[in-house]
């Protein structure tokens, strides 16, 4: 039997809000796990976490992050992302010290940016963007949400950004109508795979709190669940989107997620060199052994 280090963590926790969690299991350089296997935890997990996280040192500032659902292996997981390296960093005393360290993933190196000691957070260079042709009208949008076509905004676009996940990005005419949002799951999922899409964000400019700037809400039915109450990847997508459409200058700001009217998750963005960087924090559930 083999024990490997383990926690669950709630990535973007603010307050009350219940943050998004996610597993992380820690190898350590001699350790290994087979893709069979990673599947298989994250299978047992279903319905505990979104994703579990698998987290490798290559050398003191670079590791490798392989994320699974219960469904399949994920290309790319920015809440696991968050939780995992907030958690290792916070962990450790020289890593607290190190201003940069890189990630291999799936969608390539992406560098995690240090910023604990000024604002108890750490920031996630997102996986350059495509801009996918959309191929969907609004009808059929609304249809699978399960709202009035009238609900979709027609004040900006609808896109499909690839940040690290094929993002569906739809516009609601107010924060009600977000709020309201609950779609079935297995249309919906048959919906996203129909059309070769990973993730639907919703959003909304209209905000509980004055201080964000906009109300996203996640659905990722093609992962095993119905919502991903904070995500980077999903946000990241829309930091591109507001860029394209003139909502956004690219400085800091916080974008607060779920279905939660004041007990929102908090994701923030900012852009660096123009790439858009989504950080966060985490805190820790559950710290203890995987055995095998």
């Amino acid at each position: 039997m083999e024990k490997f280090i383990y926690q669950k963590l709630d990535a973007f926790s603010v307050g009350e809000s219940k943050g998004n969690p996610a597993a992380c299991i820690y190898l350590k350089p001699d350790q290994q796990l087979s893709d069979h296997d990673m599947l298989n935890i994250a299978i047992e997990h279903k319905g505990f976490v979104s994703e579990v996280i698998f987290c490798k040192p290559i050398s003191k500032d670079l590791y490798e992050l392989r994320y699974f659902s219960s469904e399949c292996e994920v290309e790319f997981c920015g809440h696991g992302t968050i939780a995992c390296m907030y958690s290792l960093i916070a962990s450790d005393t020289e890593l607290k010290q190190t201003k940069k360290i890189t990630i291999r993933t799936n969608r390539g190196s992406l560098a995690i940016y240090n910023e604990l000691s000024s604002l108890n957070a750490v920031f996630i260079t997102a996986p350059d963007p495509e801009y996918l042709s959309v191929k969907i009208g609004t009808k059929d949008i609304s249809k699978n949400l399960e709202i009035s076509p009238d609900e979709i905004s027609t004040e900006y676009p609808v896109m499909l950004i690839d940040a690290g996940l094929k993002t569906l990005i739809v516009p609601i005419t107010n924060l009600e109508s977000t709020l309201k949002l609950k779609p079935t799951e297995s249309t919906l999922k048959d919906f996203c795979l129909n059309n070769g899409i990973d993730i639907i964000l919703a959003f909304t400019t209209e905000v509980a709190n004055k201080e964000n700037k906009i109300r996203t809400r996640v659905f990722a039915p093609k992962f095993g669940y119905l919502e991903d109450p904070a995500t980077g990847s999903g946000n990241s997508a829309m930091g591109y989107y507001m860029l394209q459409n003139g909502l956004w200058g690219g400085e800091s700001i916080s974008i607060e997620q779920n279905a939660e009217l004041y007990d929102h998750n908090i994701v923030k963005l900012k852009t660096l060199n123009n790439k858009v960087l989504f950080g966060g924090s985490a805190i820790t559930k559950i710290d203890g052994y995987y055995l095998l």
